[in-house]
């Protein structure tokens, strides 16, 4: 819940001036931004998406906003089941898996979220936190699934400073892939993101691991200049 028109303005403009990039570029912005950001990237290769929808079609659920909503103004992505809406707002892993196929049903790409705290992790629960959450979205989307971009994001190192190291998120990102190659042919491929506490000093050692494919950034995607270095550190 960051930004303003001035700010997304100042921010969009240094990206548009930044490109080419490459490697693939979005943006989820808060819903009320949505018109304007549309009209700023109307020329850009960089897309926009939205931080949540709903997991119902329509109807009465005040203050919701639907997939298909988002869709009417060229969203293309959506973040479903960030920690911060499973956490704050009780997202259990179905309402996760049924936002996911809101979103696909509706033209857009969710990109799903999984992770674990720092007390599963310490637990040494990890794999079976986050194959959990995954298999909540394989059981209820089938072979869609292969249609998802999947966002691992240690709840731990989310905007605390701390991050996974890279053979840590590397570890968890084969066990992801293992999964969604065994729940469809088409979804080995699919794109895996690594979420938490990404930095430009960090990008590049991430990013090259095998099985990470880019990032969900969080906090530095607020500031222009660390944003770009880490869009050039994906490529």
């Amino acid at each position: 819940m960051n930004g303003s028109r001035a700010s997304n303005a100042a921010l969009l403009d240094a990206l548009k001036a930044s490109e080419p990039f490459a490697a693939a570029v979005a943006v989820c912005i808060p819903s009320p931004y949505l018109g304007d950001v549309g009209v700023a990237l109307r020329d850009s290769d960089i897309a926009w998406g939205a931080q949540d929808c709903s997991s119902h079609a329509a109807g009465a659920f005040t203050g919701e906003v639907s997939a298909a909503m988002l869709a009417e103004f060229g969203c293309r992505f959506v973040i479903v089941g960030h920690s911060e809406r499973r956490a704050m707002h009780g997202e259990s892993d179905r309402i996760v898996a049924e936002k996911a196929l809101q979103a696909l049903v509706s033209g857009i790409t969710p990109i799903v979220c999984v992770g674990e705290t720092l007390a599963e992790r310490e637990a040494n629960r990890t794999d079976a936190v986050v194959g959990r959450q995954l298999d909540a979205v394989i059981d209820l989307l089938g072979a869609r699934v292969e249609g998802i971009v999947l966002a691992y994001e240690p709840v731990w190192a989310i905007g605390t400073g701390r991050t996974a190291t890279p053979a840590q998120a590397q570890s968890v990102h084969a066990q992801l892939r293992a999964g969604l190659a065994a729940a469809s042919p088409g979804a080995a491929a699919i794109s895996i993101l690594y979420g938490g506490s990404v930095k430009a000093d960090n990008a590049a050692l991430l990013f090259g691991e095998v099985d990470i494919d880019g990032g969900l950034i969080g906090g530095a995607s607020l500031n222009a200049e660390s944003f770009v270095a880490i869009c050039r550190a994906a490529a």
